[in-house]
């Protein structure tokens, strides 16, 4: 009886070590990955509620680009970043740019951020 599986001895160990390297892997990308994406997820709601106040309120442009100016440290956004603020039909708009490297043993991923986001259409004045 064991001469015949002699040649599975250990193969199980081996498979579960293989599929466990992957899983910590998967796993490490996803602690490194995901934090940056939520962060810019939460930059993009800030930049829309910014452009929907400056449109509320009569704001300056540069006050819309002054307000995201002061929140980049906290959303964790390079001080490098692009902000530009414009309008268009009578709404304000502003398009942040800025790219972030992720560092995974090996190899440095990009993640690149280009959102624009305009003002509430009911905000215009007619």
């Amino acid at each position: 009886m064991m001469k015949d599986r002699s040649n599975e001895l250990g193969g199980s160990r081996l498979k579960f070590l293989i599929v466990m390297a992957i899983l910590l892997s998967v796993g490490y990308a996803a602690y490194l990955y995901i934090p940056v994406r939520y962060h810019a997820y939460l930059f993009r709601d800030q930049m829309q509620q910014c452009v929907d106040i400056a449109s509320a309120q009569g704001k300056p442009l540069a006050w819309v680009a002054e307000q995201l100016s002061k929140i980049e440290e906290e959303y964790d956004v390079p001080s490098n970043a692009t902000i530009t603020p414009s309008t268009l039909d009578n709404r304000i708009q502003v398009r942040v740019q800025f790219a972030k490297p992720i560092e995974f043993p090996g190899y440095t991923y990009e993640y690149e951020f280009d959102e624009t986001v305009r003002s509430a259409a009911f905000f215009v004045p007619k």
